[in-house]
């Protein structure tokens, strides 16, 4: 009734992960990083010095450190020492009391130590599989204007599955990062890559998930081709398919996508605000406004309107 004792076995390499549906691409200014119940207790039923925990942390922390580099939002989720039987509910018929069966839980409820959160992170508490369940985790994401919700940790087939299901059923796109989990075994980690692939998100490396959140996003210097691109990413549209002057509503742009553009212009010293682009919602008038608000040295030396 409790969880087994796990054998070691090794992280999935890249040339074992399973084909995606879906082409989704991380952004750093629409994702954030959730890093899923690497507590102590939960990492005490492997063998810390075997396969696959030293890797694991290692390369949490890789991503970690990626995210607070990228300006990327970084949330924990952990759940409590003390718990009452209401609390855990029908948990305890699958797994029995958890952590408060243990005398010194108060200490294996800890993040582990080489990942212990920093002053600017998140801890959620966690009540369920999902990371969403009883947790303002989905108004933190629209608070921040993201839509996309990078995962690791433990466990995979678990919370992180559950999670990754739970975000996609609230619009948010999950990225399960393969080489940064870890489960009760390669088999039943394979069964969490393969369900996120198939049915609710993108599967995907440490590796390429840092080249791709690497790769130049075009927010360097702004034109008004750079807008229409940006904008047309976000659409998941060609961007050949936008003109100036169409409304944005029309095609389909909400707030949490507007609010990621808003963001990253504010980090690059422009003084907007949502109202403002709010106001009138085409091409032409966000890059009238650009003009005006961004530093210099963020527009590109384009005519306006150029493409």
């Amino acid at each position: 009734m409790t969880i087994p004792r796990i054998a070691p076995y090794p992280l999935p390499q890249a040339t074992e992960l399973p084909q995606n549906r879906v082409r989704w691409r991380p952004h750093p200014q629409r994702a954030a990083l959730l890093i899923h119940d690497m507590q102590e207790y939960f990492l005490d039923f492997y063998d810390r010095s075997a396969h696959p925990i030293p890797e694991l942390i290692a390369q949490v922390e890789r991503l970690r450190q990626a995210a607070y580099q990228l300006a990327i939002p970084v949330i924990y989720t952990a759940q409590p020492a003390q718990q009452s039987a209401a609390e855990r509910g029908l948990l305890n018929d699958l797994w029995g009391p958890g952590l408060t069966a243990l005398p010194e839980s108060d200490g294996r409820a800890a993040i582990a130590a080489p990942l212990a959160p920093g002053a600017d992170d998140t801890v959620l508490v966690k009540w369920r599989y999902s990371a969403f369940q009883r947790s303002p985790l989905q108004q933190l994401l629209e608070q921040q204007g993201r839509d996309q919700l990078i995962i690791c940790g433990v466990y995979a087939h678990i919370g992180c599955q559950a999670t990754a299901v739970d975000a996609f059923m609230r619009d948010i796109q999950p990225f399960l990062v393969a080489d940064a989990c870890a489960d009760f075994s390669a088999p039943h980690q394979q069964q969490a890559l393969n369900y996120v692939a198939q049915r609710c998100g993108v599967t995907l490396s440490l590796a390429d998930l840092l080249q791709q959140l690497q790769a130049p996003q075009g927010e360097g210097r702004w034109s008004f081709d750079t807008l229409r691109q940006r904008v047309a990413g976000l659409l998941q549209i060609p961007a050949t398919d936008l003109q100036g002057g169409d409304n944005l509503l029309d095609w389909g742009l909400d707030s949490i996508r507007t609010m990621t553009l808003m963001n990253g212009w504010q980090r690059l010293g422009a003084a907007i605000e949502l109202p403002e682009l709010a106001e009138a919602m085409t091409l032409d008038a966000w890059w009238q406004l650009l003009q005006q608000r961004l530093p210099a040295r963020h527009l590109a030396e384009v005519p306006h309107g150029a493409t």
